[in-house]
């Protein structure tokens, strides 16, 4: 008597395959996203540890018209962006750096050149609340 009900045995593929596809494409794009943010930290990080950031945040920090208008302390406030490619002893920099006191709001901008050390043709203040500019290159 041969039974006509009878099927073969699915495969793991075929039992599985509807949970297999979605939660690998999404794992896919974790990993992806996660390379990217990666990449995207490191160049954030390599930014902010350059001499260029820190002399510029360090020249704002102690300059009285930004301190007067934004109150202090004067930090960063969020992701800096821009770009910055140093070789040896040359470079350059094009950054736009949040950043924040006790009173307000800014962004800082930098635009450097560097021959052993960093030569600013831009370093300025936009202060938001007042819609001004300091001009931190003015002697």
């Amino acid at each position: 008597m041969h039974d006509d009900h009878y099927q073969p045995k699915k495969s793991w593929w075929d039992r599985n395959w509807k949970w297999f596809v979605p939660t690998g494409c999404v794992s896919i794009l974790v990993l992806i996203g996660l390379f990217i943010s990666a990449i995207f930290f490191g160049v954030t990080s390599m930014m902010e540890n350059s001499d260029a950031y820190q002399g510029a945040m360090n020249t704002a920090q102690h300059n009285q018209l930004v301190i007067d208008k934004l109150g202090k302390p004067i930090e960063a406030d969020g992701m800096t962006s821009g770009s910055i490619n140093v070789s040896g002893n040359t470079g350059n920099c094009n950054l736009e750096i949040p950043i924040k006191g006790s009173k307000g709001t800014g962004i800082l901008f930098v635009v450097a050149t560097k021959k052993v050390k960093w030569k600013y043709s831009e370093l300025s203040v936009y202060v938001k609340a007042t819609d001004e500019e300091i001009d931190l290159l003015k002697r």
